[in-house]
C-alpha cells in the first residue's frame, strides 16, 4: 500500500508540475538528482548523508554538518532536500560537497539513489521517515540517526492502523529526541534506542548570534530609541501591532520584517500607519532612517541580525498555520510575543514557562502585554534575560550527538 501511495504521489507531482512553478522546480530537481549524483560522487570517497525536508530542518542539521566537517574532514557530505523552499535557498551552501533533491520514496528511486551514493552514515532530521530508503539502508547495515526528532501521541506510528508503517522506525540506529515525551512514546512501542539530547536549533541560533551582521541603517534607526522588532509577520499580526503603535508608545520605533516581501504587501503595511514616517530598508539611508518611525525590511536574509537591535520582539505566524522561529529573537535576551497557534511548538511553550515568551489571543492581550513591557524597564529586562537563559541552558545537543557517534566515525 505504501509503495502504491508513493507512485501515486510521484504521478501527482509530475502532473502538478505542469501548472505550478514551485512543484515544477521540485519535479525537475528530483528527475535530475541521479544525474547530479553520477556526475559529482567521488567513488573513492566516504559520504555522510544528511536529509532535510526543507529550510527549517536544514538549520537543525547544519550544526552537525559543520561539526562533522571540522572534526572529520576525511568524510564528504551529501545534503538532500525534499522541498524547493529548502533547496533553492541553500543549493550553494558551502558546508556540503553535493546538494540535490531526494527523489520520491519509491523502491526504484531509493535503490538507484543509494546505489549511486553508497553512504557510510545517514542523518534524517526531525520528521523524516522514508520507508524504502530506510529499509535499504538498514539492509546494507548503514548507521542511520534521527536527529532533533519529536514525537506526539497523535502521530500515525502510535495508532493501531499505523503499525505497518510504524515498522520504519525500527530501521533507525538511534533516535536523538528533543524531550521526555518522545522517549516514552518510542519506549511504548518497544523502541529503547533513544537519547534525549534536545534540539540542535539552540546551537544553531547561538552560532547565528555570533555571526550576526552589523547593519548601519538599522543601527541608525534604533539608536537612542527603544525598538520593537516584528519578524516574519503576516497580515493578521501586522494589523494588531500597527494599531497598538498608532495609539501608544510615541517614543518607540518599529522594525517590520514581513514574511512575504512584495510591493503590494509593503504598501498594505504602510497604509496601516498613515501618520507614521515609514521607510523601506533598500530605499533609504542611515540619515533618513534615523528620523523615521517605522522601518520595513523589504528583502530577505537579515532578520536574525536585525533582532540584535530590538528591545521587544514579535514573531509572526501565530494567527495562521503556526509561529515562526522564536529562538532567533530570544537568543538576543529580549522578551518574545507571538500569536495563539503555538501549541505544537515546544520551544514556544517552554519559553512561556520560562517567563520569556508571551502568547496573545487578540488585540486586548497585546495591549496588556506590551503596555507592561514598554513601560516597565525592569520587567522587560527580567523577561528578556529569562528568554536568553532559556536558549543558552538548552544548547549542547550537537556535541552530545557527536560524542555518541564518534566510535562509528573513527572506525
Amino acid at each position: 500500500m505504501y509503495n502504491i501511495i508513493m507512485y501515486a504521489i510521484q504521478l501527482g507531482i509530475m502532473i502538478a508540475s505542469l501548472f505550478n512553478e514551485k512543484v515544477r522546480k521540485m519535479w525537475r530537481g528530483e528527475c535530475d538528482a541521479i544525474r547530479v549524483l553520477r556526475e559529482k560522487v567521488d567513488p573513492e570517497a566516504q559520504y555522510v548523508w544528511f536529509h532535510a525536508a526543507s529550510l527549517g530542518e536544514f538549520e537543525q542539521g547544519r550544526p552537525l554538518m559543520e561539526q562533522l566537517r571540522k572534526d572529520y574532514p576525511q568524510y564528504k557530505i551529501l545534503l538532500t532536500f525534499y522541498s524547493p523552499s529548502g533547496y533553492e535557498v541553500r543549493k550553494d551552501y558551502k558546508g556540503a560537497d553535493i546538494i540535490c533533491y531526494m527523489p520520491v520514496d519509491t523502491v526504484t528511486n531509493a535503490r538507484r539513489f543509494l546505489r549511486t551514493v553508497r553512504p557510510v552514515m545517514a542523518f534524517f532530521i526531525k520528521y523524516e521517515f522514508w520507508y524504502n530508503y530506510l529499509h535499504i539502508l538498514k539492509h546494507r547495515q548503514v548507521p542511520v540517526y534521527s536527529v532533533s526528532s519529536i514525537f506526539r501521541p497523535d502521530q500515525v506510528f502510535f495508532k493501531w492502523y499505523g503499525r505497518q508503517y510504524g515498522r520504519v522506525l525500527r530501521c533507525m540506529t538511534h533516535f536523538y529526541v528533543q524531550n521526555e515525551q518522545s522517549r516514552k512514546l518510542l519506549s511504548k512501542i518497544r523502541l529503547d534506542n533513544s537519547t534525549i539530547t534536545g534540539d540542535t536549533r539552540f546551537d544553531r541560533v547561538l552560532q547565528i548570534k555570533d555571526q550576526a551582521k552589523v547593519l548601519p541603517i538599522v543601527e541608525a534607526f534604533a539608536k537612542g530609541h527603544k525598538t520593537f522588532v516584528a519578524g516574519s509577520s503576516w497580515q493578521p499580526d501586522e494589523q494588531l501591532f500597527a494599531k497598538y503603535f498608532n495609539e501608544n508608545c510615541p517614543d518607540w520605533r518599529l522594525v517590520i520584517a514581513p514574511h512575504v516581501v512584495n510591493d503590494d504587501h509593503i504598501s498594505a503595511i504602510t497604509a496601516l500607519m498613515p501618520e507614521k514616517k515609514v521607510v523601506r530598508y533598500t530605499q533609504t539611508t542611515a540619515e533618513e532612517a534615523a528620523d523615521a518611525d517605522v522601518l520595513i525590511i523589504d528583502c530577505y536574509g537579515l532578520l536574525s541580525s536585525i533582532y540584535r537591535y530590538g528591545d521587544v520582539a514579535y514573531v509572526g505566524g501565530g494567527f495562521g498555520v503556526g509561529i515562526h522561529n522564536v529562538l532567533e529573537a530570544a537568543v538576543w535576551d529580549m522578551p518574545v510575543v507571538f500569536g495563539p497557534n503555538n501549541q505544537r511548538f515546544q520551544e514556544a511553550q517552554a519559553l512561556k514557562a520560562a517567563n520569556g515568551g508571551f502568547d496573545i489571543q487578540g488585540y486586548e492581550d497585546l495591549v496588556q502585554i506590551l503596555n507592561r513591557l514598554t513601560s516597565d524597564d525592569n520587567y522587560r529586562r527580567e523577561t528578556g534575560n529569562a528568554a536568553g537563559h532559556y536558549v543558552k541552558d538548552n544548547a549542547g545537543a550537537t556535541q552530545l550527538i557527536m560524542n555518541e557517534i564518534k566510535p562509528f566515525l573513527e572506525k
